[in-house]
């Protein structure tokens, strides 16, 4: 597959954050964890993906999330919003707010019902993304653009909703892979993927797996269900990242819930011997391809998660387990046809396209049943609406 070329300017930006990686690399010994490349392509101050300048979201951008192919997505989840905040307090932060169409929508909707919070927080460390996000919310709901505050860093204590779509998906992962045992009878060698440097080229180089992440990848193993061994060769993620940020909410949430979209699997499907050379994935101008090295910084480099690593880093640092299900479910479950139905049918130019706008959303051959909604939080003693029906905990 031959992807579009950049233009002068961006292949310059690109070859800038290449030589800062090829730097780090030679820092540390010729070798680093790919968690670390994905770290520095992503987030590296100034030059990462998303620190950087490159249009990310929507049409002219790499990808479509959620919110960008219809406000019907946000004002369904006003439904669980609204019942999280009523259960806890009239507060959200939402970490990783993307274009802002999503709060814009979002506050939008929970106007509409009479149940505002008296504060919304957008975790976004990203200049370039918060000054995007502050120009989405100032032309499509301008007044309540004073009622948004930016955050730096997680609050020490919080009470409210803690809402994140497509933000676990975007954190640094380890690269594992399987291999051979040495003698018959021992445990499988288990090395850990990185990167180097060969000709002023990027290149993968396997190290033993030490440390955290060798005892993550020791415990998979065990925890598996019989039939689903990993096999030698078999490569795949482990994202402590992603558990250590939600363990984290722990100590911050005196009472209220972590609402988590993304897409994923349960543990039992994504260490699946079909998926053997793992979720990794890179989008550029809406082609989605499995080379991280190409052009760093003009592409979003992404892994699935393992919602049952997410369930168990929050559950083990005191967070309860309050519901699991797919995105499909859970719109339905919000209201969603109750939402399409304020445009009449009869007006097809305007209920045609929000119409089939939602079905991308929770048709199982679009994002429907790839993505999962999961939810964690404390001192909620009332059932989430969003998981009234075909909840999927038990496939945890």
């Amino acid at each position: 597959m031959k992807l579009p070329e950049p233009d002068h300017d961006a292949q310059a930006y690109s070859a800038a954050l290449k030589s800062r990686i090829a730097d780090d690399i030679k820092a540390a010994g010729g070798w680093i964890g790919f968690d670390r490349f994905m770290e520095l392509a992503l987030y590296a101050p100034g030059m990462g993906y998303y620190s950087g300048g490159a249009h990310k979201f929507g049409a002219a951008g790499d990808f479509v999330t959620a919110p960008e192919i219809s406000s019907a997505f946000s004002q369904t989840l006003a439904t669980q919003a609204a019942q999280i905040m009523a259960l806890s307090a009239p507060q959200m932060i939402e970490v990783g707010a993307g274009s802002g169409r999503l709060a814009a929508d979002l506050l939008l909707e929970l106007e509409l019902r009479g149940a505002l919070p008296e504060r919304y927080a957008i975790l976004e460390l990203s200049g370039e993304l918060r000054e995007r996000q502050r120009a989405t919310i100032r032309q499509r709901a301008p007044h309540l653009l004073n009622r948004i505050d930016w955050l730096n860093r997680l609050p020490e204590r919080f009470n409210g909703l803690v809402l994140a779509n497509e933000l676990l998906d975007a954190m640094p992962v380890h690269l594992v892979v399987w291999g051979v045992p040495e003698d018959e009878g021992d445990d499988p060698v288990i090395f850990e993927r990185g990167v180097g440097v060969q000709a002023g080229e990027f290149v993968w180089r396997n190290r033993p797996a030490a440390g955290r992440v060798k005892k993550r990848a020791q415990l998979l193993g065990s925890a598996l269900p019989a039939g689903a061994l990993l096999a030698p060769g078999f490569l795949s993620e482990i994202c402590l990242a992603a558990t250590d940020w939600t363990a984290s909410w722990a100590s911050i949430l005196d009472q209220g819930a972590l609402l988590l979209i993304d897409y994923g699997f349960p543990r039992h499907e994504y260490y699946h011997p079909q998926r053997s050379s793992g979720t990794l994935m890179c989008h550029y101008r809406h082609y989605a391809h499995g080379d991280p090295f190409f052009l760093p910084g003009l592409q979003d480099i992404t892994a699935h998660v393992d919602f049952t690593a997410i369930v168990e880093a929050g559950f083990d640092a005191g967070l309860e387990f309050l519901g699991y299900t797919t995105q499909a479910t859970f719109l339905l479950n919000c209201g969603l046809t109750e939402v399409l139905a304020r445009t009449p049918v009869e007006d097809y130019l305007h209920y045609l396209p929000q119409a089939q706008a939602a079905l991308q959303l929770i048709s199982p051959a679009e994002m429907g049943e790839l993505f999962k909604v999961i939810a964690l939080g404390k001192g909620i003693d009332e059932a989430l609406i969003g998981f009234a029906q075909g909840d999927r905990s038990a496939s945890i």
